[in-house]
């Protein structure tokens, strides 16, 4: 049925529900399961920041790869927990549903698991959430959970 699912991971409580049900999944198929946290590149507004406050010299973009690899290292040991065999998490930067779908193409996934609610800004509420944008993007069926 499925042999590789890629379940982008943000942390929330719908990718953890997506996340164990990637597990019964590839559990029932004998599918590997690769997470994947995207991260945003920080704003201008961010950027100038630095300009006005010198003495905090700390590179944004750094400080949000270092989460997401937190937060991707969180889930590949949920996904362990949940009896995954080998999980593997990825951390990318770029606008996320473009980011996770270009992922799944690259990669040969055949089937994203993806939350229908994530920790979302007010960008999702007035563009859409990123579950819908990837299930009208990706070229591989996607579950919504």
């Amino acid at each position: 049925m499925f042999t590789s699912i890629l379940v982008p991971f943000d942390g929330s409580q719908g990718a953890e529900a997506a996340l164990a049900k990637a597990a019964e999944l590839a559990q029932l198929c004998g599918a590997g399961v690769t997470l994947l946290t995207v991260y945003r590149h920080h704003s201008l507004l961010e950027a100038s920041m630095h300009m006005v406050r010198p003495d905090q010299p700390e590179d944004l973009d750094e400080i949000m790869r270092s989460h997401a690899k937190q937060v991707a290292e969180r889930g590949k040991a949920l996904a362990a927990a949940g009896g995954v065999q080998s999980p593997r998490a990825f951390v990318k930067a770029g606008p996320v549903a473009r980011t996770i779908t270009g992922f799944a193409r690259e990669h040969g996934h055949d089937l994203i698991v993806i939350g229908s609610r994530g920790l979302g800004s007010l960008e999702g509420v007035l563009l859409g959430s990123v579950s819908h944008k990837v299930t009208s993007l990706a070229e591989t069926p996607v579950l919504v959970v």
